[in-house]
């Protein structure tokens, strides 16, 4: 039994080990891990051994790799951003598919295919790799970016057309009628998102206040996993890509004041099945296929690119981008899709194409993979292209997308700096992880998030890398004294204001870089709120006009 229990986990445990190593490598030579990890499986595929990977553990690794990486997809676009970005997702995406799949399926039908696989096998072609597309978004931190936003909703869109296409292809097995079995998946589709919603409305709230009463770390990471997988799972069991459920799953949390904690608990899952997913891809190679046919691959490979990122350029400017954006955009979405790979692997659409040129499929399948492998080094092609068209910055960040201010604590301290923020119109987040303290400041009207900042997985998911002023108005002198050093290494130009319950320990921040503020003296609470303007560049507007400076100075001299 034992003996079993190792064969069966051994290649994940190995590609596990390797993956680390080629992760490292790729950092270490200033390149995306996931070059490394393509790489790896191009490496281990022209070494013979892929099929030893090629079991159900890490098929299954990967395909988790994806759904979580959708589920922080959804986590970021809840049904207000939904609303928001509908033009893209429904506009631009549908007009991209049109441009990019409708001139592969016209390719396609043109070199003498047939028009079933043409017009299936065009219109994947037409997709774009979520998993590697929205893993350099989240590397490059464009998620809020105008071509970031623009992309992540072509995607969604994308992963909508898939399941259509899926469904086609079955129905082509099955000689079944299409429109029909068209209608029907749209219809599910329809009902997971109702779903969703309502689930996110009414249950996420409840669920996320009775987990906090725990206040179990462990209990909030299952939490987070069942719901990651087992939206998957529904959508599965529908007839629908587990992909889709995955990022319904989600949505559903995204308008939740617990979206920073899960996504928190999920991150680090999302990172680690990832690396099986794009090692996978790399054992996709064919190496083979790639020694004998090596002239013929690596020209599909070009024109693959050429002419993706070409479709989906006149798509950007037929939807009135610019033409930086456009390029920009065209370049970072000019690959092949994981959903090809699968779609081109179904026996039925196989059968279409494999009486006319058997070489055919394989080499378009290595193609789609080396096109995907080589996305990072595409996409900074055009990334630069489009800043030198702009000259300027490649990417901005969307006006008011980003808080300039970070409160962490809401006791009488923290809801004094954000009343003062407020009332002079400036943003912030505030993070709350006492669980009465957040309902309470949720209750009261605060812009206020449960979440945990004294662990450091937290900080990508609050942005603190992008804000301009820390202000830490509850965490105890304890964890203060644990993380400041951190802080300071990894968030050298963020502006540290820490509120101290005495003057203890006050010379000690001082020394590391913070403004520490013994909140025991007089005018103690308004001297963090000066620091705060002050790291800000921002003048104080105060709500009692004749109160002076000199007047407040006294306060807390």
């Amino acid at each position: 039994m034992a003996s079993e229990v190792v064969e069966t986990i051994q290649p994940a445990v190995m590609l596990l080990g390797l993956g680390i190593g080629a992760a490292t490598l790729s950092r270490a030579i200033k390149l995306n891990p996931i070059v490394g990890y393509l790489g790896l499986g191009l490496g281990l595929a022209s070494l013979g051994v892929a099929d030893d990977f090629s079991g159900p553990v890490v098929a299954t690794l990967a395909e988790a790799g994806v759904m979580f990486l959708l589920f922080n997809l959804g986590l970021h676009f809840s049904l207000g951003r939904i609303r928001a970005e509908s033009a893209n997702i429904f506009g631009f995406g549908s007009l991209q598919m049109l441009v990019a799949g409708g001139a592969f399926a016209a390719l396609f039908w043109a070199i003498g295919l047939p028009t079933e696989f043409a017009i299936i096998g065009g219109f994947a072609m037409g997709l774009s790799s979520t998993a590697v597309v929205i893993g350099l978004i989240r590397e490059r931190d464009q998620e809020d970016c105008p071509v970031g936003r623009a992309a992540q909703s072509i995607l969604i869109f994308q992963d909508i057309a898939a399941i259509m296409l899926l469904v086609a292809a079955g129905a082509l097995a099955s000689g079944g009628a299409l429109a029909p079995e068209l209608g029907i998946a749209g219809l599910k589709a329809f009902a997971a998102f109702i779903v969703a919603v309502l689930f996110g409305r009414y249950l996420t709230g409840p669920l996320f206040r009775l987990i906090a009463r725990v206040g179990s770390s462990e209990v909030y990471t299952a939490t987070a996993l069942f719901i990651a997988l087992a939206a998957g799972w529904a959508t599965g069991m529908a007839g629908l890509s587990l992909t889709l459920g995955a990022f319904l799953g989600g949505m559903a949390v995204a308008d939740s004041r617990y979206r920073i904690l899960v996504q928190t608990e999920i991150d680090a899952f999302r990172g680690l099945f990832l690396s099986f997913f794009f090692i996978s891809v790399g054992l996709a190679i064919n190496p083979v296929i790639l020694a004998q046919n090596w002239l013929l691959v690596i020209a599909g490979a070009i024109a693959l690119i050429v002419l993706k990122c070409l479709f989906n350029v006149i798509a950007g400017l037929a939807n009135r981008w610019s033409v930086p954006g456009s390029i920009q955009l065209g370049f970072l979405l000019g690959q092949g899709s994981e959903f090809a790979l699968v779609i081109f692997a179904l026996p039925t659409v196989a059968a279409l194409v494999d009486p006319i040129e058997p070489r055919f499929l394989p080499i378009l399948v290595t193609a789609i993979a080396i096109s995907m492998a080589v996305t990072p080094l595409i996409s900074n092609i055009g990334r630069k292209l489009a800043g030198k068209l702009r000259r300027g910055p490649a990417d901005q960040k969307l006006d008011g997308d980003d808080a300039p201010v970070l409160i962490i604590g809401l006791g009488p301290v923290g809801r004094s700096v954000a009343d003062a923020l407020s009332y002079n119109e400036i943003d912030y987040l505030a993070v709350e992880p006492n669980p009465e303290r957040f309902e309470t400041a949720l209750a009261d009207g605060y812009h206020v998030h449960q979440a945990n900042p004294a662990d450091p997985r937290s900080w990508d998911a609050m942005g603190m890398a992008s804000r301009d002023v820390v202000v830490v108005a509850s965490v105890t002198l304890e964890i203060s004294r644990q993380l400041s050093p951190l802080v300071r290494e990894r968030l050298p130009d963020v502006a540290r204001v820490i509120a101290l319950p005495g003057p203890e320990g006050v010379q000690e921040f001082l020394e590391l870089g913070s403004l520490p503020v013994d909140i025991t003296t007089p005018g103690g609470t308004e001297r963090v709120i000066d620091l705060a303007f002050e790291a800000l560049g921002r003048e104080r507007r105060l709500p009692v006009a004749d109160r002076s400076e000199e007047e407040r100075a006294l306060e807390y001299a």
